[in-house]
This record gives structure tokens, C-alpha cells and sequence, in this order.
């Protein structure tokens, strides 16, 4: 075996441009440290703040490539928000306790509910995503993804009182765009009708309006797709298409029953 061979051919085909693996596990820790100094009644918040600060200093050192951007500016306006998504997210966790009959407290909300938790990141990430930050973003709403199973874009548009049950297998595209008191349950997809690069800056994913509730393994599809407010979509409908307010869509199975 020639070693140098293999080191020489690993290196030319090490072919992505820079690429430190830091900026994932510096943002997994900025965000597990976001998340306990708004939650965690033993996580002093004038103290993590400043850490928080530092954490946020090392992904900006890592993550703005262009030195002209000024990513250094963002934090205090960052900072500025938090009051903003904790309001945000106590409403969250309130339509969780309020509509879920297997909700025993609101501690177990904030403690013990994927869904709650992937609203959470997702909305302490939008922020970022809206000022541009590059990459982190995305990879704190994949660290919720990992531990989860829900998958939100975080430049999704979601309104307040927002519900996942249940959570695996939800996905929430990047255009989407969700009203007030939503409910939503496990594996629904609000994605796109197909995948093109040239769609990059176009709404691809769709609508739904307030006081919606979208059952199991529902898949909606579209930019141009709407539901209606006051709607229920039932699990497994298939949607490429917009649905007046005030509807009902289900799916009805074909069973055919063998005999001999």
C-alpha cells in the first residue's frame, strides 16, 4: 500500500471549498444554551447572555465568509427579539396545553414535546434567517431536526398558536406560509409541487390560513396552493390545489375484501 498515494489522491479529491465542521458543533451549543436561558428557571439570563454573546461572536467568525457583511451588527438586534419569540413561543406552548387532552401541565409542554421544541428552534433560528446571518440558520433547525424528526425550513412564515402533535415526520418547506392557531399532526408535508434550481427565489410551498387543523400524513403541495381559514384537511388527502375556507377534505381507501 502506498500510503502517500492515498493521502495525495484523498486531497486532490477534497475538492469543497471551506469547510470547518466547528461552525455545526459551535451553533448545536449556541443553541442548546438560547434554549435554556429562556427556559431553564436555573439559567440565570444576565449571565448566559453574555455567553451567548461570545458563542454568537465564534459562529460569526466562522460563519460570515465575506468580510464586508456586517454580521457583527446582528446580535444586539438579535438580543432584541428574544422578549419578542419567548411571548411567541408562551403562546405556543399554551395552544399545545389547551388543545392536547393528553397534556397534563404546561411543564410537560415546554419539557417533554418534540413539536414545542421544533417550533422553538425554529423560531430562535428565523430571526437569524431573516437578517441574512449565513448557514446557522439552517443548521439549528437541522439540530431540531436530528433530535425530533420535524424538519422546518427556517424561512418558513409561521404565525402565532401554533400546534404539532405528535411531531415525527412533519415538513414545513422554506416558503411556506402558516396563520394563527394552526394544529398540525405527525408526518404532515407542506413541500413543493417539484425541485428546480431555477424555483430558488420563487414561493413554492403553501398557504394556510388561521384556525386550520391538518390531520396525519397529509401532503400539501404548491406556492399557488391555499387552504382556506376554518378548514380541516383528514389524513393521508392529497392537495395540489387551493380549498375555499370553512372546507372539509378527507381521504376515502378503496377496501376490497378477498374471498375465496
Amino acid at each position: 500500500m502506498d500510503k502517500q498515494l492515498i493521502i495525495d489522491q484523498l486531497k486532490a479529491h477534497k475538492k469543497l471549498p471551506y469547510l470547518d465542521y466547528r461552525l455545526k458543533r459551535n451553533t448545536e451549543t449556541f443553541t442548546d444554551t438560547l434554549f435554556y436561558t429562556l427556559f431553564d428557571i436555573n439559567t440565570d439570563v444576565e449571565t448566559h447572555l453574555e455567553k451567548l454573546e461570545e458563542q454568537f461572536d465564534a459562529l460569526v467568525n466562522l460563519a460570515c465568509w465575506e468580510t464586508a457583511k456586517p454580521c457583527h451588527k446582528i446580535w444586539e438586534n438579535y438580543v432584541a427579539e428574544l422578549p419578542i419569540i419567548l411571548k411567541k413561543l408562551n403562546l405556543d406552548a399554551e395552544a399545545i396545553l389547551s388543545c392536547d387532552p393528553a397534556s397534563l401541565s404546561i411543564q410537560e409542554v415546554y419539557m417533554a414535546y418534540p413539536g414545542f421544541y421544533a417550533i422553538a428552534i425554529y423560531r430562535l433560528a428565523n430571526v437569524l434567517y431573516n437578517q441574512g446571518f449565513p448557514l446557522v440558520p439552517r443548521l439549528m433547525t437541522e439540530y431540531a431536526h436530528r433530535q425530533t424528526g420535524v424538519d422546518i425550513n427556517p424561512g418558513a412564515t409561521i404565525g402565532e398558536s401554533f400546534f404539532i402533535d405528535h411531531a415525527t415526520g412533519v415538513v414545513i418547506g422554506e416558503t411556506a406560509v402558516i396563520k394563527n392557531h394552526v394544529k398540525i399532526y405527525q408526518g404532515v408535508t407542506l413541500g413543493a409541487l417539484f425541485v428546480n434550481k431555477s424555483l430558488q427565489k420563487t414561493k413554492r410551498h403553501p398557504t394556510i390560513e388561521s384556525n386550520v387543523t391538518i390531520y396525519a400524513n397529509a401532503t400539501i403541495l404548491g406556492g399557488e396552493t391555499v387552504i382556506g381559514e376554518n378548514s380541516i384537511i383528514g389524513g393521508n388527502a392529497w392537495l395540489t390545489e387551493s380549498v375555499p375556507a370553512n372546507s372539509t377534505v378527507f381521504h376515502t381507501p378503496e377496501i376490497k375484501i378477498k374471498t375465496k
